[in-house]
Protein backbone atom coordinates (compact mmCIF):
# COMPACT_ATOMS: atom_id res chain seq x y z
CA UNK A 1 0.00 0.00 0.00
CA UNK A 2 0.74 3.73 -0.59
CA UNK A 3 1.10 6.59 1.71
CA UNK A 4 -0.50 10.14 1.17
CA UNK A 5 3.32 11.53 0.77
CA UNK A 6 4.41 8.48 -1.88
CA UNK A 7 1.08 9.44 -3.47
CA UNK A 8 2.16 13.02 -4.03
CA UNK A 9 5.72 12.23 -4.86
CA UNK A 10 4.42 10.03 -7.50
CA UNK A 11 2.19 12.89 -8.98
CA UNK A 12 4.73 15.82 -8.53
CA UNK A 13 7.02 13.63 -10.58
CA UNK A 14 4.76 12.91 -13.42
CA UNK A 15 3.31 16.31 -14.08
CA UNK A 16 6.82 17.72 -14.01
CA UNK A 17 8.00 15.08 -16.86
CA UNK A 18 4.55 15.77 -18.89
CA UNK A 19 4.65 19.55 -18.68
CA UNK A 20 8.40 19.62 -19.92
CA UNK A 21 7.35 18.34 -23.14
CA UNK A 22 6.93 20.91 -25.84
CA UNK A 23 3.43 17.87 -26.92
CA UNK A 24 1.68 19.01 -23.35
CA UNK A 25 -0.46 22.14 -23.49
CA UNK A 26 -2.10 21.66 -20.09
CA UNK A 27 -2.83 19.11 -17.40
CA UNK A 28 -5.86 19.04 -15.56
CA UNK A 29 -6.77 16.73 -12.46
CA UNK A 30 -9.73 15.40 -12.36
CA UNK A 31 -11.73 13.21 -9.17
CA UNK A 32 -11.84 13.39 -5.32
CA UNK A 33 -7.52 14.50 -5.63
CA UNK A 34 -8.89 18.15 -6.49
CA UNK A 35 -10.43 18.82 -2.95
CA UNK A 36 -7.96 16.79 -0.97
CA UNK A 37 -8.95 13.03 -1.77
CA UNK A 38 -11.55 10.80 -0.82
CA UNK A 39 -9.18 8.54 1.34
CA UNK A 40 -5.62 7.08 1.24
CA UNK A 41 -6.61 4.46 -1.22
CA UNK A 42 -7.50 7.25 -3.81
CA UNK A 43 -5.91 6.89 -7.51
CA UNK A 44 -4.34 9.97 -9.20
CA UNK A 45 -6.78 10.71 -12.23
CA UNK A 46 -5.48 13.18 -14.70
CA UNK A 47 -6.46 14.50 -17.93
CA UNK A 48 -3.34 15.45 -20.42
CA UNK A 49 -4.51 18.33 -23.00
CA UNK A 50 -2.35 18.12 -26.68
CA UNK A 51 -2.68 21.71 -28.78
CA UNK A 52 -3.22 19.67 -31.81
CA UNK A 53 -5.11 16.37 -32.72
CA UNK A 54 -1.85 14.85 -34.38
CA UNK A 55 -0.24 15.05 -31.74
CA UNK A 56 -2.28 12.91 -29.40
CA UNK A 57 -1.23 9.24 -30.83
CA UNK A 58 2.85 10.25 -29.60
CA UNK A 59 2.04 11.94 -26.71
CA UNK A 60 0.24 8.83 -25.28
CA UNK A 61 3.32 7.18 -25.58
CA UNK A 62 4.92 10.08 -23.67
CA UNK A 63 2.46 9.33 -20.65
CA UNK A 64 2.80 5.54 -21.43
CA UNK A 65 6.75 6.17 -20.44
CA UNK A 66 6.71 8.38 -18.07
CA UNK A 67 4.13 6.25 -16.00
CA UNK A 68 6.45 3.24 -17.24
CA UNK A 69 9.32 5.14 -15.26
CA UNK A 70 7.60 3.94 -12.23
CA UNK A 71 8.31 0.08 -13.02
CA UNK A 72 3.80 -0.40 -12.87
CA UNK A 73 2.55 -4.35 -12.01
CA UNK A 74 0.97 -3.20 -15.49
CA UNK A 75 0.18 -0.81 -18.00
CA UNK A 76 -3.07 -0.93 -20.00
CA UNK A 77 -4.06 1.23 -22.83
CA UNK A 78 -7.33 2.12 -24.20
CA UNK A 79 -9.37 3.94 -27.03
CA UNK A 80 -12.19 6.24 -25.51
CA UNK A 81 -13.29 7.77 -28.86
CA UNK A 82 -11.49 8.46 -31.98
CA UNK A 83 -8.61 10.61 -30.52
CA UNK A 84 -9.02 10.26 -26.92
CA UNK A 85 -7.05 8.16 -24.83
CA UNK A 86 -6.85 6.22 -21.67
CA UNK A 87 -3.86 5.28 -19.93
CA UNK A 88 -3.78 3.10 -16.70
CA UNK A 89 -1.22 2.07 -14.65
CA UNK A 90 -0.93 -0.08 -11.39
CA UNK A 91 2.25 0.41 -9.57
CA UNK A 92 3.89 -1.86 -7.37
CA UNK A 93 2.11 -0.76 -4.09
CA UNK A 94 -1.11 -1.17 -6.35
CA UNK A 95 -1.39 2.91 -6.93
CA UNK A 96 -3.57 3.47 -9.71
CA UNK A 97 -2.91 6.00 -12.41
CA UNK A 98 -5.55 6.92 -15.03
CA UNK A 99 -4.46 9.27 -17.21
CA UNK A 100 -6.45 10.28 -20.17
CA UNK A 101 -4.90 12.08 -23.41
CA UNK A 102 -7.26 14.84 -25.14
CA UNK A 103 -6.51 17.36 -27.68
CA UNK A 104 -7.91 21.02 -26.67
CA UNK A 105 -10.59 21.12 -28.88
CA UNK A 106 -12.31 17.58 -27.60
CA UNK A 107 -11.93 18.54 -23.94
CA UNK A 108 -15.15 18.02 -22.09
CA UNK A 109 -16.43 18.36 -18.50
CA UNK A 110 -18.51 15.54 -17.11
CA UNK A 111 -17.83 16.22 -12.82
CA UNK A 112 -17.53 19.23 -11.16
CA UNK A 113 -14.32 17.30 -9.92
CA UNK A 114 -11.66 19.15 -11.68
CA UNK A 115 -8.72 21.56 -11.65
CA UNK A 116 -6.49 22.86 -14.41
CA UNK A 117 -2.90 22.69 -12.94
CA UNK A 118 -0.94 23.34 -16.12
CA UNK A 119 -1.70 25.72 -18.71
CA UNK A 120 0.77 27.25 -20.85
CA UNK A 121 -1.18 29.08 -23.69
CA UNK A 122 -4.40 29.63 -21.29
CA UNK A 123 -6.29 28.26 -23.40
CA UNK A 124 -7.04 24.97 -21.76
CA UNK A 125 -8.41 26.92 -18.94
CA UNK A 126 -10.52 28.75 -21.21
CA UNK A 127 -12.25 25.98 -22.78
CA UNK A 128 -12.87 24.05 -19.46
CA UNK A 129 -14.62 27.28 -18.08
CA UNK A 130 -16.60 27.34 -21.26
CA UNK A 131 -17.51 23.48 -21.32
CA UNK A 132 -17.96 23.60 -17.34
CA UNK A 133 -20.65 26.33 -18.16
CA UNK A 134 -22.32 23.59 -19.93
CA UNK A 135 -22.15 20.60 -17.41
CA UNK A 136 -23.58 23.38 -15.24
CA UNK A 137 -26.33 24.49 -17.19
CA UNK A 138 -27.58 20.71 -18.34
CA UNK A 139 -31.07 20.00 -17.20
CA UNK A 140 -29.71 16.88 -16.81
CA UNK A 141 -26.43 16.57 -16.46
CA UNK A 142 -25.77 12.55 -16.44
CA UNK A 143 -27.39 11.39 -19.69
CA UNK A 144 -27.33 7.22 -19.46
CA UNK A 145 -28.60 6.84 -23.09
CA UNK A 146 -30.86 4.10 -21.53
CA UNK A 147 -34.66 4.03 -20.59
CA UNK A 148 -33.87 2.81 -16.96
CA UNK A 149 -37.95 2.09 -16.20
CA UNK A 150 -38.24 -0.07 -19.06
CA UNK A 151 -34.94 -1.91 -19.08
CA UNK A 152 -35.51 -2.52 -14.91
CA UNK A 153 -38.91 -4.15 -16.10
CA UNK A 154 -37.54 -6.19 -18.67
CA UNK A 155 -34.97 -7.38 -16.72
CA UNK A 156 -37.61 -8.21 -13.86
CA UNK A 157 -39.80 -10.30 -16.48
CA UNK A 158 -36.39 -12.29 -17.56
CA UNK A 159 -36.01 -13.03 -14.17
CA UNK A 160 -38.75 -14.60 -13.60
CA UNK A 161 -38.63 -16.54 -16.95
CA UNK A 162 -35.53 -18.14 -15.79
CA UNK A 163 -36.40 -18.90 -12.69
CA UNK A 164 -39.25 -21.16 -14.10
CA UNK A 165 -36.10 -22.65 -15.65
CA UNK A 166 -34.29 -23.21 -12.85
CA UNK A 167 -31.69 -21.01 -14.42
CA UNK A 168 -30.62 -19.67 -11.44
CA UNK A 169 -27.28 -18.16 -12.51
CA UNK A 170 -29.11 -15.90 -15.37
CA UNK A 171 -31.68 -14.78 -12.82
CA UNK A 172 -29.03 -13.51 -10.59
CA UNK A 173 -27.41 -11.49 -13.43
CA UNK A 174 -31.06 -10.21 -14.36
CA UNK A 175 -31.52 -9.52 -10.64
CA UNK A 176 -27.83 -7.27 -10.25
CA UNK A 177 -29.20 -5.49 -13.57
CA UNK A 178 -32.38 -4.37 -12.06
CA UNK A 179 -30.00 -3.16 -8.43
CA UNK A 180 -28.04 -0.93 -11.24
CA UNK A 181 -30.82 0.40 -12.45
CA UNK A 182 -32.18 1.38 -9.71
CA UNK A 183 -29.00 2.45 -8.13
CA UNK A 184 -28.85 5.27 -11.07
CA UNK A 185 -32.24 6.57 -9.83
CA UNK A 186 -31.38 6.77 -6.65
CA UNK A 187 -27.94 8.63 -7.45
CA UNK A 188 -29.81 11.19 -9.67
CA UNK A 189 -32.28 11.85 -7.25
CA UNK A 190 -29.58 12.86 -4.86
CA UNK A 191 -27.66 14.85 -7.52
CA UNK A 192 -24.83 12.52 -7.22
CA UNK A 193 -21.97 12.64 -9.76
CA UNK A 194 -23.12 10.01 -11.47
CA UNK A 195 -20.13 9.61 -14.06
CA UNK A 196 -18.46 6.95 -12.73
CA UNK A 197 -19.78 7.00 -9.41
CA UNK A 198 -18.69 5.02 -6.56
CA UNK A 199 -19.48 6.65 -3.52
CA UNK A 200 -22.56 4.38 -2.76
CA UNK A 201 -21.69 4.77 0.76
CA UNK A 202 -23.06 8.47 0.64
CA UNK A 203 -26.83 7.14 -0.35
CA UNK A 204 -29.20 8.25 1.82
CA UNK A 205 -29.17 5.78 4.73
CA UNK A 206 -32.94 4.69 4.48
CA UNK A 207 -31.79 3.75 0.78
CA UNK A 208 -28.79 1.82 1.28
CA UNK A 209 -30.77 -0.14 4.45
CA UNK A 210 -33.55 -0.92 1.97
CA UNK A 211 -31.19 -1.67 -1.09
CA UNK A 212 -29.28 -4.07 0.93
CA UNK A 213 -32.32 -6.26 2.24
CA UNK A 214 -33.01 -6.95 -1.18
CA UNK A 215 -29.54 -9.35 -1.10
CA UNK A 216 -31.11 -12.98 -1.35
CA UNK A 217 -30.32 -15.29 2.10
CA UNK A 218 -29.38 -18.37 -0.27
CA UNK A 219 -29.26 -19.47 -3.82
CA UNK A 220 -32.96 -21.13 -4.38
CA UNK A 221 -35.80 -20.14 -6.90
CA UNK A 222 -38.09 -18.87 -3.52
CA UNK A 223 -35.22 -16.37 -2.35
CA UNK A 224 -34.84 -14.93 -5.39
CA UNK A 225 -38.50 -14.25 -6.04
CA UNK A 226 -38.48 -12.47 -2.74
CA UNK A 227 -35.20 -10.57 -3.56
CA UNK A 228 -36.77 -9.79 -7.02
CA UNK A 229 -40.07 -8.23 -5.01
CA UNK A 230 -38.37 -6.46 -2.50
CA UNK A 231 -36.40 -4.63 -5.31
CA UNK A 232 -39.45 -3.79 -7.13
CA UNK A 233 -40.77 -2.29 -4.44
CA UNK A 234 -37.83 -0.02 -3.67
CA UNK A 235 -37.33 0.78 -7.57
CA UNK A 236 -41.06 1.94 -7.86
CA UNK A 237 -40.68 4.14 -4.85
CA UNK A 238 -37.42 5.30 -5.90
CA UNK A 239 -38.66 6.28 -9.28
CA UNK A 240 -41.69 8.21 -7.81
CA UNK A 241 -39.20 10.81 -6.22
CA UNK A 242 -37.55 11.18 -9.49
CA UNK A 243 -38.34 14.47 -11.72
CA UNK A 244 -36.33 12.58 -14.89
CA UNK A 245 -38.05 9.17 -14.98
CA UNK A 246 -41.23 7.92 -14.72
CA UNK A 247 -43.30 4.79 -15.66
CA UNK A 248 -46.07 4.49 -17.59
CA UNK A 249 -49.39 2.96 -16.46
CA UNK A 250 -48.89 -0.17 -19.42
CA UNK A 251 -45.44 -0.90 -17.90
CA UNK A 252 -46.21 -0.57 -14.39
CA UNK A 253 -49.18 -3.04 -15.36
CA UNK A 254 -45.61 -6.03 -16.77
CA UNK A 255 -44.08 -5.12 -13.46
CA UNK A 256 -46.94 -6.32 -11.36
Amino acid sequence: MYSSKERDAYFVHTIEKLKASHLVEGIIQLGSGVIGYKDELSDIDLMVATSRIEDVEITKKLVNQTLSDFNPIYIKEKQLREDIFLVIAILQNKLEFNVSIVPRELLSVQSPLWKVIVDKTALVTEKMDKENENFINKPVKYNVNIDVPFEFVYSALALEKELKRNNLIYALKMLEDMRDYTLIVQAMNENKKLHQFKAYETLNTSFIEAYLSTYPEEITVEKLLVSAEKLKILFVKTLKQSSIYSMDHALEKLLK
